[in-house]
């Protein structure tokens, strides 16, 4: 794909033979979750719109639509003329600047337009460099908020199980302590509460529906949690309507709209980690809006550049805000140093002009069709245990483990790029995917599932 009034991509230079760069990665550089004697990582050699080119260690080259938006990150595609100039036009004036004593243009008119799109009432903005950090500083802000309010026993979470919130380590504290991926740590993570994973949800008719019986069964189990350990919490912290890494789960919206009026009435603060679902990914601009809360604390990222550069923010209400203000500690006890880099910050505002811009809404839910249908077939394979789709993500879970590596192949040969995980083949495309991209990713992918796994 070529976005308007782009210039003509530059053909990438692919290897002839062998890819030596491959070769040289390989026992170098550690990968996400990967030993360094791993399977060996596709090289990409260009990308633009929705395009990678790709090559293998064996010469093999590939050229594939990104269903993954870069672990969802990329909803404006590659090399998108827009995004290409902010960052060229702001590295011209200067790159970066300490944030300790200074503010800059591309600060101030970000943090505008987060204030401005994000749920009423979330009017402050901490700038941090990744969605872990975001999170960390969530809930260090939560426990400074219980500390002004002379409550410091109130340092402890409620979560979810199924949840992923990141890999530092108050972050991976509130994952899930059992299925998540960082039980090598149980020393050195705080330990905190688990509440059992929602119950599912499925669209229909555009709303989330669910089983009545088992929502109301979980909202007591909320409650009762609460109420009995309430004077050590600090805040309730989940992923809104939609799990990531911990499953690609998606649950009932009244479990959300629950935990705001419980964390209302025992002195909690709801934290919302919009990461991988803000900025329209789940069909609502935000996840919360399935359920209609507004959170006291929000953490968005991933998409908020555009997948251009490292960025997220965390954003709070004026209460927890003035709270903190007042305390004896009076400032937010965290600074990043690049926090708030005026590169990241120019981009990302031109990613979100491009968002208002586009009508991604219309692009959502053209992309949800397309999914829906796509991946409809996989249902009739043995593997397959359930098909689920919600705004631009789509998920095929297997009754097993997926065979990664050969999946990842039998998809890239039929021109779609994916990586699954556990037992999970999903995808989340660029909002930018023309139909025809979706049909190839939702053909690739049951391709793919019916030659490996059957």
């Amino acid at each position: 794909m070529t976005h308007a009034g782009a210039d003509t991509p530059a053909v990438p230079v692919l290897p002839s033979g062998p890819d030596p760069l491959v070769a040289r990665d390989r026992g170098l550089l550690w990968h996400p979750y990967a030993p360094l004697d791993g399977d060996a990582p596709y090289a990409v050699h260009g990308a633009h719109g929705t395009s990678l080119h790709l090559a293998a260690q064996d010469g093999t080259t590939f050229e594939a639509v990104d269903a993954m938006s870069s672990w969802w990150s990329a909803i404006h595609g590659y090399r998108h003329p827009a995004l290409d100039r902010a960052l060229l036009e702001q590295a011209g004036r200067f790159s970066h600047v300490m944030f300790g004593g200074l503010t800059h243009e591309p600060a101030v008119h970000l943090a505008e337009q987060l204030v401005a799109l994000t749920p009423d009432g979330l009017d402050h903005v901490f700038f941090a460099d990744s969605g872990s950090v975001a999170v960390e500083v969530a809930l260090k802000l939560a426990v400074q908020y219980q500390l002004g309010l002379g409550r410091p026993r109130r340092t402890r979470f409620l979560a979810l199980r199924g949840g992923y919130h990141g890999d530092t380590f108050a972050a991976m504290g509130v994952c899930d302590p059992v299925d998540g991926m960082h039980a090598a740590f149980p020393s050195l993570i705080a330990e905190q509460l688990f509440l059992p994973r929602p119950p599912a949800a499925r669209l229909a008719g555009g709303q989330l529906v669910s089983d009545p019986e088992a929502v109301e069964a979980w909202i007591g189990a909320l409650e009762t949690m609460v109420a009995q350990y309430g004077d050590e919490l600090a805040a309730i912290i989940v992923e809104p309507v939609l799990q990531g890494a911990g499953g690609m789960h998606i649950y009932a919206p009244e479990c959300l709209a629950a935990a705001r009026r419980v964390a209302d009435d025992f002195g909690l603060l709801l934290i919302v980690d919009e990461i991988a679902t803000g900025f329209g990914r789940t069909g609502k601009l935000f996840a919360s809006h399935w359920a209609g809360i507004v959170p006291d604390i929000m953490c968005v990222g991933k998409a908020l550049t555009g997948g251009y550069l490292t960025l997220a923010a965390m954003l709070c209400s004026a209460r927890v805000a003035t709270v903190v203000t007042n305390s004896p500690l009076r400032a937010l006890l965290h600074g990043p140093t690049f926090m708030a880099n005026p590169l990241a910050c120019a981009v990302a505002s031109a990613s979100l002009d491009l968002l208002c811009a586009s009508g991604w809404q219309g692009q959502v839910d053209g992309i949800e069709w397309g999914l829906a249908v796509g991946l409809a077939p996989a249902r009739e394979l043995e593997a397959v245990r359930e098909v689920r789709v919600l705004g631009a993500v789509g998920v095929v879970e297997l009754f097993g483990a997926v065979d990664v590596p050969a999946v990842t192949l039998a998809a890239l040969e039929c021109g779609v790029w994916i990586r699954p995980f556990r037992n999970l083949i999903y995808t989340m495309p660029p909002f930018v995917s023309t139909a025809a991209d979706v049909a190839d990713i939702g053909a690739g992918i049951c391709a793919a599932v019916a030659r490996v796994h059957g």
